[in-house]
């Protein structure tokens, strides 16, 4: 995994462009932001709109089908041929949505640890391309209509971050042959904020919660954020919810710019029945149950974890290594244990309830009525008498979402077996089915899932303790909330979620606590299932901050000191060696300290110790580094102040020269013109290898690239101004996908020509000292989005140098323990 770089190059073409920057451009650079932010959140709703249309036409035909066979046989005696039937549509439908994770693996699951990790800072190869929110969208529909325990809810997260990190480019790998001349947003910086808006805008054309999905996006998607940020990000998620809530009431209600639909899942109206005068949505005795179901949810919500965590690791070492076939086959399996279970349990474990009367009072509004009615369309009653419906078949052999809207608002009873039976199957089910090779989300499974057992305890309080002013579908809320909550870990945004998916505020403070409790109690246990499928791929995620012992150690117990670096102007041949010897993104760009080193050896106590150590027994770069950096703080401060008193005795008076002509000339030349004809990674003497080096900036290798595949340099015999200059549009033409030194044609250049790198390079990256604690270290490289961070000690020299892996929890764990060794 390859890190991203949030951190802005200040080099000398982007000083061109703010030289060239007005208040005119720079409001034209706003509002094209601000219509590219738009379009995201229209584009997301759109994709929404697709995937539940053919969700919808698929289901609807493979139930009408089905449900038609099932009533004939179940006279004639004929259910296996019913069931024959159902497993051709079902394994029909997984079969297709594999292949195409086959096409993109990355299209596979959910998509949200994907993304989090994307705007965590960690690059995962393809997870934002065209392909693959195809893949994705029409995958996550297949898979949906194919029956298995996903939900269409959690893609749309990945394909509204897909949408925000193309559109503002105007090409695509995939579409080569479609370009537009577009030079804005050509930096990870850019995309990120795309990114985050398009996450957002996929949470609320998922739930119609524009609020939730602005929530989502800071809380549990990105880990850096800023104020104007928040505006645009809330405009996007608007967006989407009207685009995909306008096409959805037109298509399904002929009411174009009636707004009935806001979102793919919409949890209904909760409202007790008028001629009901004890009943109340919850009052304050119903917290004490809420707690405990919270509990419960976290305790549940920890086991599917820690299975569903030994299921991915069991996958990853026999599943994944062997021909992509057997990961076809384990989907198709999945889906045939599914069918069966679910034809086999509607047709056997169901039982034949009473069916209540659902007729909306004159007072009630039309959203109602078309509420109840969905109910009660939804309804099963097969192998039941007149005026009964079979319970199980009713969950069943519907769509997920009218399974919860049934338990949320079907007044009729759902037998505590039945609730029991469903909840133990959809939970086993689901675990096994999260993570398979096909485009699936856990939201909806899981909301289902809680929602049973939420009205399994309803009906229990109703039934033993004689609670008879309960109103279930809070209960079926609260559970479903519990539930999801102790799986997904997530509480600010799921609050807001909840309460805009069921337009109730009323359910904010019980929402809030459940939640609170199913993560605490979560917590104690294991991480949330988005954290455990990052660390099973071992990306280096940074988490909020480190822990309160990591602050023993400093940055120089942490740095990777052996370092690569390039001069500020070197020949092609070395960069070439240096290019290709590597795989290092960025090399600091450093001048000899000779000078220095003159005085050092003239009797300086404190760095020729230094020279001595590295004449006699050095072994790696990486001790002299740290010797040098801990230097400083390893002698009394009384033996500085002698050796800075003999440095200055020794000193050669300086030559009598005008101070501001000095300065002129410095700003003007402020390297000295090294043209080594060696690499420094090839063979020098020790003396050599290890002279203090002084720090001028950081060069990434992606503009090392782009200065060769350009011939940007100049001859021995000329002057570097003789070079010629690149524009900021020009160094960065090739973004995203820079060229690789291995493909480029270099035989045209002369290997004795040189590079200046100074104009490209980033003169003021932010760096630390080598004392600064680890706990300030990663709050500077998380929080501003850094790539590398540069350790230079008090004389500005480098010793070393940070990056992402650096900072993962298992690195500073294992520097912790030396820590203890060596005290």
């Amino acid at each position: 995994f390859q890190s991203l770089d949030y951190d802005r190059c200040i080099n000398d073409p982007y000083l061109e462009v703010l030289e060239s920057m007005d208040n005119k451009k720079a409001q034209r650079y706003e509002a094209v932001k601000w219509v590219l932010v738009f379009a995201i959140g229209v584009c997301t709703g759109l994709v929404g709109l697709f995937v539940d249309f053919f969700v919808r036409l698929f289901t609807q035909l493979k139930f009408r089908v089905v449900q038609n066979s099932v009533e004939e046989c179940s006279q004639k005696g004929c259910l296996a041929l019913s069931l024959l039937e159902l497993l051709g549509f079902n394994l029909t439908f997984v079969f297709l949505a594999s292949l195409l994770v086959l096409i993109q693996p990355v299209a596979a699951g959910s998509g949200i640890p994907e993304i989090k990790c994307y705007l965590n800072g960690v690059n995962v190869p393809g997870v934002v391309r065209l392909r693959t929110v195809v893949c994705k969208a029409v995958g996550v529909l297949l898979s949906v209509a194919g029956g298995l325990f996903v939900g269409k809810e959690g893609p749309m997260i990945h394909s509204g971050a897909v949408v925000g990190a193309g559109l503002p480019q105007f090409q695509s790998i995939s579409l080569r042959k479609i370009q537009f001349n577009f030079p804005y947003f050509r930096s990870d910086r850019d995309k990120r904020d795309f990114v985050s808006a398009g996450a957002a805008a996929g949470v609320a054309a998922a739930f119609g919660a524009p609020i939730g999905g602005t929530l989502f996006s800071l809380e549990e998607g990105s880990s850096f954020w800023n104020q104007g940020l928040t505006w645009k990000v809330l405009f996007c998620s608007m967006a989407a919810t009207f685009t995909l809530n306008f096409f959805r009431s037109g298509i399904q209600f002929g009411s174009w710019g009636s707004f009935q639909l806001p979102g793919l899942l919409n949890f209904g109206e909760f409202k007790c029945s008028e001629s009901d005068k004890k009943c109340h949505l919850w009052t304050a005795v119903d917290l004490g149950f809420f707690i405990l179901m919270g509990i419960v949810g976290g305790l549940l919500g920890a086991t599917f974890n820690c299975l569903n965590k030994r299921l991915a690791k069991y996958r990853m070492r026999n599943v994944h290594p062997k021909p992509k076939l057997v990961r076809v086959l384990e989907s198709l399996l999945v889906s045939l244990t599914t069918t069966v279970v679910v034809f086999v349990a509607s047709m056997v474990l169901g039982e034949c309830r009473q069916m209540a009367s659902t007729s909306p009072s004159g007072n009630d509004t039309l959203s109602l009525q078309d509420m109840s009615e969905d109910i009660n369309s939804s309804i099963k009653t097969f192998f039941c008498p007149n005026e009964t419906y079979n319970d199980m078949a009713t969950l069943f052999f519907n769509p997920q979402e009218s399974a919860i809207l049934q338990l949320f608002h079907q007044d009729g009873t759902f037998s505590p077996v039945t609730l029991s039976l469903f909840f133990l199957l959809y939970f086993l089910i689901s675990c096994w089915t999260y993570g398979i090779s096909v485009p699936s989300g856990l939201f909806v499974p899981s909301l289902l899932c809680g929602a049973a057992f939420g009205r399994l305890v309803a009906n229990l309080l109703k039934s033993y303790i004689g609670l008879d002013h309960i109103y279930s579908g809070t209960f079926a809320l609260i559970g479903a909330a519990a539930f999801l909550g102790g799986v997904v870990r997530m509480t600010i945004s799921l609050t807001v979620i909840l309460i805009e998916s069921t337009n109730e505020i009323t359910y904010g403070l019980p929402v809030m606590i459940t939640l609170m409790v199913a993560k605490w109690t979560g917590d104690f246990f294991n991480k949330g299932i988005y954290d455990i499928h990052v660390n099973l791929r071992g990306v280096p995620l940074l988490e909020w901050e480190t822990e309160v012992e990591m602050d023993k150690l400093r940055a120089s117990d942490i740095m990777e000191p052996n370092l690569t670096y390039v001069y500020p102007h070197t020949r092609i041949q070395s960069l070439v060696s240096i290019l290709r010897t590597t795989v290092h993104h960025a090399f600091p760009v450093v001048t000899e300290n000779r000078g220095n080193e003159r005085e050092f050896m003239k009797g300086n106590q404190l760095i020729s110790n230094n020279i001595k150590f590295k004449k006699s027994s050095i072994l790696t770069r990486a001790g002299e580094q740290r010797k040098r950096s801990q230097s400083m703080k390893s002698y009394p401060s009384s033996e500085l102040r002698n050796m800075c008193d003999e440095h200055i005795a020794t000193e050669e008076p300086p030559e009598k020269e005008d101070l501001l002509q000095q300065m002129l000339e410095r700003r003007y030349t402020p390297y000295p013109n090294l043209y080594p004809d060696q690499s420094p990674s090839e063979e020098w003497t020790m003396e050599e290898r290890f002279r203090p080096l002084t720090f001028h900036g950081l060069i990434l290798r992606s503009q090392l690239v782009t200065l060769l595949d350009r011939g940007v340099c100049y001859s021995e015999s000329q002057s570097s101004a003789s070079q010629p200059r690149l524009s900021h549009a020009e160094m960065s033409e090739d973004y995203p996908r820079y060229p690789d030194i291995h493909d480029l044609d270099l035989t045209l250049l002369n290997p004795r020509m040189i590079v200046d790198v100074t104009p490209y390079m980033n003169p003021s990256p932010f760096t630390v000292s080598p004392n600064t604690h680890v706990s300030q270290v990663f709050n500077l490289f998380r929080t501003m989005g850094l790539r590398h961070l540069p350790v230079v000690n008090a004389v500005g020299e480098i010793v070393g140098i940070i990056t992402r892996h650096n900072l993962t929890h298992e690195f500073l764990q294992a520097r912790l323990r030396q820590h203890y060794q060596t005290i």
